[in-house]
């Protein structure tokens, strides 16, 4: 009850401000409201590259502030009622641009009632889905009515959302509420750099130079899901002693925790040289590259692994009451390309065994990865050029069903 007041309240206020700031007129000005820091900044390396005429702004959070901070020919606030004059201007910049660039769900938006012909665009931060989110998630039914009422207003102000394929249309279509019209068919920006070699290398180069004892061993990378009720009792379910024992000769274990557990993590002195932390590492893209084998469960991540045509193994735990509490978009191992285990012994075993199933990681990447072939900024630009009003001279490849 204290927290939807609370939320009616931040809410009311924001669209005061929003309503007597939308009194300016719009501007040719592309804005990026950030909580995932690579879709927007591929975006906006070909915005540069292309030399797109038009004033850039980047709403980020505390974490990511200095990440965008450095690209002098935009601007950067963070986007925090607590940092007021930034808030204000903040939402200035929403009220007066003509693309507003989103990553996640906002509940401001449920208050932004932008001018016509201003187009808000949902760059999602999974490429694909194995946990329900959205309208679709069932812990929505724990909340009230009125909260359930702004999560649809706000999902209804996406007029475009970016896809990888027609698989996460649909669901976004589930998910959002949304007709397929306001499916973008472009691919996702983050991807590109899995189609260049050269890119890769530099992330190879930079990893190995940051942490050098990788660049002697085969990489494992595990990446767990959040789990809400982890925050504070956090407890890995892998036996890292007996990894160790069995794999240290030719392995080496990274572990990349969410930011609300990660600290929670204590690392006994007798795992060094076997496991390393890399939660705080800033580009997961670039943990990848270097990766043999990927641990994951409920995780975007193997989407985006798959491209890379390396084997996974996927360990859910917590499969049955994560299906009633969560509930997923398909059976979990009809869906997920690698063998579904339930315990350290079976992960030990897979690895020393190679029981990988590569012809469905494959069919997985097909599935999935359809529209992201590594040119997916360079298309998400040249709509955005049209959504401007700037000519576009090349051949840009993007899909809608209004192009059908």
């Amino acid at each position: 009850m204290v927290r939807e007041i609370a939320i009616f309240l931040y809410l009311r206020f924001f669209s005061i401000l929003f309503l007597t700031l939308n009194l300016l007129p719009l501007k040719r000005k592309v804005v990026f409201v950030v909580s995932f820091a690579e879709n927007n900044e591929n975006i906006y390396k070909e915005m540069r590259q292309q030399d797109l005429a038009c004033e850039t702004v980047f709403l980020t959070n505390k974490r990511d502030f200095s990440r965008f901070a450095k690209y002098k020919e935009a601007s950067v606030l963070v986007l925090d009622i607590r940092h007021f004059p930034q808030f204000l201007k903040s939402i200035y910049h929403l009220a007066t641009a003509k693309v507003v660039f989103v990553d996640n769900y906002y509940g401001f938006l449920a208050s932004a009632r932008f001018k016509k012909g201003v187009k808000c665009i949902q760059l999602w931060h999974a490429n694909g889905a194995i946990k329900k989110f959205g309208l679709k998630d069932q812990t929505t039914t724990n909340r009230s009515l009125q909260a359930n009422k702004r999560f649809q207003k706000v999902y209804a102000k996406f007029d475009h959302v970016i896809v990888g394929s027609e698989a996460m249309g649909k669901i976004f279509q589930q998910a959002f509420g949304l007709e397929e019209n306001r499916i973008l068919r472009t691919g996702i920006p983050r991807t590109d750099v899995f189609f260049n070699e050269d890119e890769q290398k530099k992330a190879k180069n930079k990893l190995y130079e940051t942490y050098p004892q990788l660049s002697s061993k085969k990489v494992i990378l595990y990446a767990p899901t959040y789990r809400d009720e982890q925050t504070d009792t956090f407890e890995i379910r892998l036996n890292l002693e007996r990894l160790k024992n069995e794999l240290e000769n030719d392995y080496i274990l990274l572990l990349r925790l969410h930011p609300a557990i990660k600290n929670s993590l204590v690392l006994h002195g007798d795992l060094n040289g076997f496991v390393l932390d890399v939660s705080d590492y800033p580009n997961l893209n670039e943990l990848l590259f270097i990766t043999e084998i990927l641990i994951s469960d409920y995780s975007s991540i193997p989407f985006e692994f798959s491209i890379l045509n390396k084997p996974m193994i996927f360990f859910p735990y917590d499969l049955t009451d994560y299906e009633k509490t969560r509930g997923l978009w398909e059976n979990y191992q009809e869906m997920v390309p690698g063998p579904t285990v339930f315990s350290t012994s079976e992960i030990i075993r897979t690895i020393k065994t190679n029981e990988f199933e590569y012809e469905r990681l494959m069919a997985f990447n097909h599935k999935w990865n359809e529209f992201s072939t590594g040119n997916s900024s360079t298309n998400i630009v040249s709509f955005t050029k049209g959504l401007l009003g700037i000519e576009i001279h090349e051949n840009v490849n993007v899909q809608s069903d209004l192009s059908h």
